[in-house]
C-alpha cells in the first residue's frame, strides 16, 4: 500500500516539476513548484520525518514561494518586455540540456538500488534531530545562524534609502 502511495506522490512530484519548467506563465510556475514542494513534504512524510516535511511546507512552500511571487510581480514579466534569443543561444542551450542529461543517464547507470530496509520509529523525530545538531553540529549551526543574520543586516543596509 505505502508503495502505491510512493508512486503516486512520486508521478505528482514528476508531473509538477516539468510543468513548471515548461510553463510559458511565470506565475503558473511558481504554483507548480508549490505543488511540488507539497509533494516532497509527503515524501517526507512517508519516511517517518515529520519535522522534515513541516520545515519543507514552511520555509520552501511559505517562505521562498512568498519571495518568489514579490520577484516576479516585480520584474512585471510579459511577453512584450522580453528579449528574442539568436539561433546560436539556443542552440548552446539544447546542446547544454543534452549533455547534462547524457551525465545523468551515466551517473544512474553505475548506480545501485539499496534494499529497502525497515523503518525506524525514532528516527526523524525532532528530540533524536536536535540531539545530533546540538552535539555533533553545534559548531556548523552556529556558524550558519551567524552568515544568515550578516545576510539580513546586509540587505537591510543594501535596501536603505540614501
Amino acid at each position: 500500500m505505502l508503495a502505491y502511495v510512493f508512486y503516486i506522490l512520486s508521478a505528482i512530484s514528476i508531473g509538477s516539476a516539468l510543468m513548471m519548467v515548461f510553463s510559458k506563465n511565470p506565475v503558473h510556475s511558481v504554483l507548480y513548484l508549490i505543488a511540488t514542494f507539497f509533494s516532497i513534504a509527503a515524501h517526507f512524510i512517508i519516511l517517518n520525518a515529520d519535522f522534515l516535511a513541516i520545515v519543507q511546507i514552511i520555509v520552501y512552500t511559505g517562505a521562498i514561494m512568498v519571495l518568489f511571487l514579490y520577484v516576479i510581480m516585480l520584474l512585471n514579466l510579459n511577453s512584450e518586455s522580453e528579449v528574442s534569443k539568436s539561433t546560436i543561444v539556443k542552440v548552446a542551450a539544447a546542446l547544454s540540456a543534452g549533455l547534462l542529461f547524457l551525465v545523468m543517464v551515466a551517473s544512474f547507470k553505475e548506480s545501485v538500488a539499496l534494499p529497502v530496509s525497515e523503518v525506524v520509529p525514532g528516527l526523524g523525530s525532532v528530540k533524536n534531530l536536535g540531539k545530533v545538531l546540538f552535539s555533533e553540529y553545534l559548531l556548523p549551526f552556529e556558524a550558519t545562524s551567524v552568515l544568515f543574520l550578516s545576510a539580513m543586516a546586509g540587505s537591510v543596509l543594501l535596501a536603505k534609502k540614501k
